[in-house]
């Protein structure tokens, strides 16, 4: 063991230490008991042997105690502390045989206090000396001698056994004590990158929202805008045609804005079918039309957000990249476990593989895949442009 002297929060001894308490008081009563009552030898010894052990409580209370709650206490401190646990007890034990007993209470703060080996030479001190003191002191006949012999050997190897166990379980306490430790640090570690994803998820959501809506509708009154100036000297009629779907769009990314704000549905959904929604979102673009296929019926909400938004992107890019003038219609189709919709435009095309900037198509592609399903788009030069946004969806008709 080391000298760190930190408190052992971790480990089951902490709070159990007034176990330990009475366990000492047991066992030194006890001992104290059998000393005083034994037969041998005679009561002026018993007597002076009785008041040897009498030191060992105060020594244990003020010294002993506050050391085996360290973790790792410093040898140091606890070889003086047994060294004179031991001067306190082996002269009674010598004395009497009985005051062995308390070897019972001493041994396992040996292997709590002290290093394997020299835990171990202390144990054999404390179980043999008092042997071989007695044997010198009172003479025994070879019966005898040899019974207290067994005993103490029997208790010593005993000793060692319970001790080794006694080490591992603190070698044990000691690892899962740290391993404790590192799960809590990578447990903080794993909330704060779930707090840094989390919010870096929700930037790139609202990233999303805000183009598809708020960012699509003033690209569009943009565009309205140029073409109001180009109308107001020659097509009147035009320009207020304009100029009501200028107030249209400008509300609805009104609409919108309050939509993102309050995180409820997308105010084309909101009280609407998604072919409505669809319809409405034609009509603002001036697309060619709406083809609906399969069974409508009310899905999922996050598969008719994405379906929306979806097309909303691919109308925008169609509105801004694909030239004038330019045909536009959109394809919904229900089945049974998906839902598809296709927006296809006849303008002039372009190679998606040779697309790597911009925010729409990879927030198309990642819109769809988050909610499970997939995004392609079919292009080239001169041949058009078809975007398909592929959703699962289930409850299908039976």
């Amino acid at each position: 063991m080391t000298g760190r002297g930190t408190a052992r929060g971790a480990h089951a001894w902490d709070r159990t230490i007034r176990l330990w308490d009475v366990y000492f008081a047991v066992a030194w009563a006890a001992t104290l008991a059998f000393v005083l009552g034994a037969e041998f030898p005679g009561w002026p010894v018993r007597l002076v042997a009785a008041l040897l052990l009498v030191p060992l409580v105060p020594w244990y209370l003020m010294v002993g105690r506050a050391l085996i709650q360290l973790e790792q206490p410093a040898e140091r401190l606890t070889t003086p502390y047994l060294a004179g646990a031991m001067v306190l007890f082996l002269p009674s034990a010598v004395l009497v045989g009985e005051t062995r007993l308390m070897a019972f209470a001493l041994i396992p703060q040996c292997f709590m206090t002290l290093r394997r080996r020299r835990a171990l030479i202390a144990v054999t001190v404390i179980n043999l000396a008092p042997v071989a003191g007695w044997a010198l002191l009172w003479r025994p006949d070879a019966a005898a001698l040899f019974g207290n012999l067994l005993f103490s050997t029997v208790t010593l190897v005993f000793s060692v056994v319970i001790g080794s166990w006694i080490i591992r379980i603190i070698e044990q306490s000691e690892e899962r004590a740290e391993l404790i430790a590192e799960l809590d640090a990578s447990r903080h570690e794993v909330s704060r990158l779930s707090a840094a994803h989390g919010a870096l998820a929700e930037r790139e959501r609202m990233a999303r929202e805000i183009h598809d809506t708020l960012a699509q509708g003033f690209t569009s009154l943009l565009m309205l805008v140029q073409a109001v100036e180009a109308e107001l000297d020659h097509d009147l009629p035009q320009a207020r045609r304009h100029l009501n779907l200028m107030d249209e769009t400008a509300r609805q990314n009104l609409a919108e804005a309050r939509a993102l704000v309050a995180g409820g549905t997308p105010a084309d959904l909101d009280g609407a079918s998604l072919p409505d929604a669809l319809r409405r979102l034609v009509d603002r673009h001036g697309a060619a039309g709406l083809d609906v296929t399969g069974p409508v019926r009310p899905l999922p909400a996050g598969a008719e957000v994405v379906a929306l938004r979806s097309c909303q992107e691919a109308l925008t890019n169609a509105r801004k990249h694909a030239g004038s003038p330019v045909s536009v219609g959109i394809r919904l189709c229900y089945d049974a476990d998906s839902l598809t919709v296709a927006v296809h435009d006849d303008g002039r095309g372009f190679d998606p593989a040779a697309v790597c900037s911009g925010y729409g198509l990879a927030g198309l592609r990642a819109r769809a895949a988050e909610a499970g399903g997939t995004a392609t788009v079919r292009s080239a030069p001169g041949a058009g442009t078809t975007v398909t946004v592929r959703l699962p969806v289930g409850g299908g008709p039976r």
